[in-house]
């Protein structure tokens, strides 16, 4: 009887053992499945594992040869494992004494020693050939230059060649094989530190304070690519997104165009102009062609050309532009803009003001 209740009794530790498997399997699959999801579709999140540049597919390509490398290191030790829990299992008859031990050998312990060794080394050859052809490209002289600065809690992009500066929406051209047109991005911090990561295009990069930071892209299709922060930065650190634009080379031409022309006056928003240029809007931000020249926050020259606001965090339509102008922290809790304050008159001639910056 004792020894019936005593092999029911593993037959249940078997089974859950086999059942925390299964799950754990059965999770991992699951966690996958955003990973294989549809690329296309933009409001997916990043993934590494869908690349459209020419550093992402390096970096793709070497995280494949470790995944490789770990599977069969996986499959071997589970294997191991498995055959020894079965093999070695405790059996009704066992006596419970312990079996004779064996000391010493020379090719178990070798081998334990130079299979590793000769792992990581290959590992380190891997990844050191991709980070050296990754920093060391050349620039052609068709290849766009920008400066992207990090702050508190947005992206400022400025194109010294082109005289264009935005916020938070990189454009890029497409670049094809046939006429190489990569975007080099030079990365600089304006206070703490932050980092740049667009998986489907390169790998993360830091911006640091008092110190310049390259990278490259060359995106190979035309699309919208999701990037972030990922180096934390403050309190508003998962909310400071990016949106890398790759556009034709005719969009892109375009779109340099639009955006080197200066604030259009227009009449119909003279109140919410005058009221915008004699409050502190001024301090933080600028818009050509009037006496905003600040720089502590985005250039709102070209604003309503965006399709977000507040780094990402809402769509840019006049109901979030108003609502970020009366009370940012509704939608970015902890961003630096500070509340204005406005009347209800004034906040509507100011939103209706910004409305007319294309």
């Amino acid at each position: 009887m004792v020894r019936e209740i005593h092999q029911n009794s593993q037959e249940r530790q078997h089974k859950r053992r086999i059942q925390w498997a299964l799950s754990t399997i059965a999770g991992c699959l699951l966690a996958a499945l955003p990973v294989f999801g549809n690329p296309e579709d933009p409001s997916q999140m990043p993934n590494m594992f869908k690349p459209q540049s020419s550093p992402a597919h390096a970096i793709f390509h070497l995280s494949l040869f470790v995944l490789a490398i770990c599977a069969v290191i996986f499959v071997i030790v589970f294997s191991l494992l498995t055959y020894s829990v079965i093999k070695f299992r405790r059996r009704a008859n066992d006596d419970g004494r312990e079996p004779p031990p064996i000391y010493g050998s020379n090719q178990i312990e070798l081998a334990w020693t130079v299979i590793p060794v000769l792992i990581v080394l290959v590992l380190f050859l891997a990844t050191a050939r991709v980070i050296h052809g990754i920093q060391q490209a050349k620039k052609p002289p068709e290849a766009i230059e920008v400066i992207a600065i990090g702050h508190q809690f947005w992206w400022e992009f400025r194109y010294p060649a082109l005289g264009v500066v935005t916020a938070n929406e990189l454009h890029v051209p497409v670049s094809n094989t046939s006429h190489p047109t990569p975007t080099f991005i030079t990365l600089v911090s304006a206070d703490t530190d932050h980092s740049f990561w667009v998986p489907r295009l390169a790998g993360k990069t830091d911006l640091i304070p008092n110190r310049e930071n390259h990278m490259w892209i060359d995106p190979d299709q035309p699309g919208i690519f999701i990037g972030q922060c990922a180096q934390y930065c403050g309190t508003q650190h998962a909310k400071m997104l990016l949106r890398v634009y790759v556009d034709s080379p005719d969009q892109f031409k375009k779109w340099v165009q639009e955006q080197s022309k200066p604030a259009q006056a227009s009449e119909s928003a003279k109140e919410g102009r005058r009221i915008f240029e004699t409050t502190a809007c001024i301090n933080c931000h600028a818009v050509s062609g009037t006496v905003a020249d600040g720089r502590f926050g985005p250039d709102l020259t070209h604003l309503m050309s965006r399709d977000t606001i507040a780094s990402g965090a809402a769509t840019n339509t006049p109901e979030n532009l108003r609502l970020w102008i009366h009370d940012p922290a509704t939608i970015k809790p902890g961003a630096l803009m500070p509340a204005m304050n406005l009347n209800q008159q004034d906040l509507d001639a100011v939103t209706a003001y910004l409305e007319t910056l294309r």
